[in-house]
């Protein structure tokens, strides 16, 4: 058999063995990764403090007022934090402006009463 004839029957096998391997699960996943409690400062968080804004139910006033809102680089735009604040039940969402701390702040209504409402970069939601 020739050389080239044998490269040309090993080239297709050498090249799918990268591709095998990269198909195998090794260790085991991660564990004691940071929450919004813990994180103390910028890093990333499993689900941010939204109140059950993830299970369409509105947020409790009380609730939102103890949530404690981090400064940080915020990277919402207007529309981003707007809908963020309406998923946590607020209505009316108005005068969004992004202060110096990087925390979305404006004015809304929660179950018909006006609030003063924040969103910081994690996506925490707080009545101000």
């Amino acid at each position: 058999m020739s050389l080239n004839r044998t490269l040309l029957i090993l080239l297709p096998l050498l090249g799918a063995a990268p591709a095998l391997a990269q198909t195998t699960v090794t260790g085991q996943p991660a564990t004691g990764g940071a929450n919004s409690a813990t994180s103390g400062g910028q890093n990333a968080v499993t689900r941010p403090n939204t109140d059950h804004a993830q299970d369409g139910k509105p947020a409790s006033t009380g609730a939102l007022t103890n949530v404690k809102l981090e400064k940080g680089a915020n990277s919402f735009t207007e529309t981003e934090a707007r809908h963020r604040l309406e998923k946590a039940g607020f209505q009316q969402v108005k005068d969004l402006k992004k202060d110096a701390d990087g925390i979305w702040r404006g004015a809304a209504a929660l179950d018909g009463k006006p609030a003063t409402v924040g969103l910081d970069f994690k996506g925490n939601v707080a009545v101000q």
